[in-house]
């Protein structure tokens, strides 16, 4: 029996230092992607705030009457979305910036945030996209004739902010790739429990 806990014992301990060394290779790589992410964190901040500014000063007014950005329910999203991604991504770079030990927690709330505000700013990108274009064509099926012809500023400064949107997006979207596959790549092989070939998942903790 004590050979039999001495082996156990042995193998429970080069598990333990397998796990060991694990974090700390991870810690080590995590170091030196730190860097990149926060800038790539930090990136959309610029992009956003310049999509919002440049919407929130949309305005024109001549012969056939005054348009504005927030005439436009899209638009209004569009700056909406703008500002809370110019946050998150502040917010982000911050976080990212400081040094702290990764648990799978804050690697599933990093991961889900990612999503969220990128879900959020391609959604207000994709539906100022859809407004533009009719704008430039109209719809012939429902008698909507073009606006553009009219506003042509206003449709060539808001079609400059759907432009840096989508800039932004394509960096939230990099971002929630890196944070998905830091989540995903923490996870251990599955270990046998037991003799029923039952499988569990082996989660740092």
């Amino acid at each position: 029996m004590s050979k039999m806990a001495e082996e156990k014992q042995a193998a429970a301990g080069v598990a333990e230092h397998q796990h060991q060394q694990q974090l700390a290779a991870g810690d080590s790589a995590a170091a030196r992607v730190r860097p990149v992410e926060t800038l790539l964190r930090a990136a959309p901040l610029g992009l956003c705030v310049a999509a919002m500014a440049i919407m929130l000063r949309d305005k024109q007014s001549n012969d056939f009457g005054t348009v504005a950005y927030s005439d436009l329910g899209g638009f209004k999203y569009l700056v909406i979305a703008n500002g809370l991604c110019a946050a998150y991504s502040l917010c982000s770079a911050f976080y990212t910036a400081v040094p702290r030990p990764t648990t799978l927690s804050r690697s599933w709330i990093v991961f889900l945030l990612d999503q969220v505000f990128t879900y959020l700013i391609l959604a207000a990108g994709a539906a100022s996209a859809e407004l533009l274009y009719l704008a430039y064509n109209g719809d012939k099926e429902v008698t909507w004739s073009e606006a553009c012809g009219v506003f042509g500023s206003f449709c060539h400064q808001a079609r400059t902010s759907v432009v840096i949107t989508f800039a932004s997006v394509v960096c939230f979207v990099l971002l929630s790739l890196l944070s998905s596959y830091r989540l995903f790549s923490s996870y251990e092989a599955p270990v046998p429990l037991g003799n029923k070939g039952v499988e569990i998942a082996a989660y740092p903790r």
